[in-house]
């Protein structure tokens, strides 16, 4: 088995498909795990240079995160980096999906110096200018506190920018930040020094790939063990792994093939997917809205229901959406966002074994985790480029009906109102 550069945790399944994407880009081998891999079943991928656990704890409390993280850890720890991966828009809670937590926990796991965090993602349209979060919504950025969707989130909504003020509620670590006057005036080393001798945890500006370049020679040329943030991690390391040398400067060039029929599965709230499921209605896809009280009351007769529909619109050559919501759901609903998700994914998972279906969406980041969950697969990797942060991926699993599945999961901000027909036809 080849040295592992880098590994990761995903706190969803969507954000960790993400980090798939970018590790492709940088022509790096890598694998997700569906679970928590045995030696069997990473002795399945012998070339990879990188791995990854696809995880839920984004939807976690704090609780469960003591409990299951340190185990997910120490599955990773023969990485030379081990990331902590975060959504670009960094919400979460000291209830709900508490990255101050995680912190914590791959402190106590990892030791050593500082450990990183790098939210930037330039690639994504997020940035950090002097410890405060902007993110594209359409055509404007906005703060984070201010963006139209992110400050209104159901269950973590984020009403403040400062990223080291936002943690602060979470963990009582002691946080520095490496600003952006300092990366760009070519004084990051320099800073970091500053920074390790008086902090837990050192904070990165970035508002572009030189800017992440500049974090990822540092956190190499510090071999910092434990880092905690977006995929921006992800780019910084592959930037840095190019300039060491410690990998080809390759790019891969790979594009899909359209598929015959899509079925997409939605749990999201978000204003952005509504408006794909709007425009995809208009275009001839058959959208089936769910009974959410019903699927949650676990009323086998809703799922007969969506399943039975959408399996005679795919078998007759259509395209299918299944979704629990245009927008904000009910508080209850957003409470239960685990179940629901099952809920969802069990539909999904009958109707691939009835229709044969070959191409799956889920879009919504608990959808995605708690969805995918139940199709029966042990491993993603990368497959093709579709829109940055929602690659094509290739599920492996013992189950032939399942293997060779082909997904996007997305996270509910990502992609135009065209989105669903441009993963029907590759890109």
């Amino acid at each position: 088995m080849s040295a592992l550069l880098y590994a990761f945790y995903g706190d969803d399944f969507t954000g960790s498909t993400d980090v798939l994407e970018q590790l492709a880009e940088g022509g790096v081998p890598a694998v997700l795990f569906l679970r928590q891999p045995d030696a069997a079943l990473r002795a399945r991928f012998p070339q990879v240079r990188a791995i990854g656990i696809a995880g839920d704890s984004r939807s976690r409390a704090p609780d469960w995160m003591e409990q299951h993280l340190p185990d997910a850890f120490a599955a990773l720890g023969d990485a030379a980096t081990v990331h902590y991966k975060t959504c670009s828009t960094f919400d979460s809670s000291p209830h709900t999906g508490s990255i101050g937590r995680a912190l914590d926990i791959g402190r106590a796991c990892f030791g050593g110096s500082a450990a990183a965090i790098v939210v930037g993602a330039p690639h994504l349209r997020r940035y950090v200018a002097f410890g405060n979060l902007f993110a594209a919504a359409g055509a404007e950025i906005y703060r984070i506190d201010r963006h139209p969707t992110m400050s209104r989130h159901p269950v973590t909504p984020m009403r403040e920018a400062d990223l080291i003020r936002h943690l602060a509620d979470q963990t009582d670590a002691r946080i520095v930040l490496v600003p952006l006057d300092r990366i760009q005036a070519g004084e990051a080393d320099a800073a970091w020094r500053e920074a390790e001798s008086e902090a837990d945890a050192v904070l990165f500006d970035g508002v572009s790939m030189a800017d992440l370049a500049a974090t990822g020679a540092v956190l190499l040329a510090h071999r910092v063990r434990f880092a905690v943030g977006s995929s921006g991690v992800t780019r910084a390391l592959v930037l840095g792994w190019r300039d060491a040398g410690l990998i080809d400067s390759v790019t891969l060039a790979v594009r899909a093939s359209a598929s015959e029929r899509l079925l997409v599965v939605s749990g999201s709230c978000s204003p952005v997917t509504a408006r794909q499921i709007i425009r995809s209605s208009a275009n001839g896809y058959v959208a089936l809205e769910a009974d959410v009280p019903a699927l949650l009351r676990g009323e086998d007769a809703e799922e007969s229901r969506l399943v039975e529909t959408a399996c005679s619109t795919l078998a007759e050559g259509g395209n299918c959406i299944v979704h629990s919501a245009q927008g904000p759901l009910g508080e209850g609903a957003t409470a239960a966002g685990d179940r629901l998700g099952a809920a969802l994914g069990r539909v999904a998972a009958a109707a691939i074994r009835r229709t044969g279906l070959r191409r799956l969406l889920f879009a919504g980041g608990d959808t995605s985790s708690h969805g995918v969950a139940e199709l029966g697969i042990d491993a993603l990797t990368w497959a093709a480029p579709i829109e940055s942060g929602a690659p094509l991926v290739r599920a492996h699993a013992t189950d032939p009906v399942v293997d060779r599945l082909e997904l996007v999961l997305k996270g509910g901000q990502i992609g135009g109102e065209d989105f669903f027909e441009t993963v029907r036809l590759g890109g």
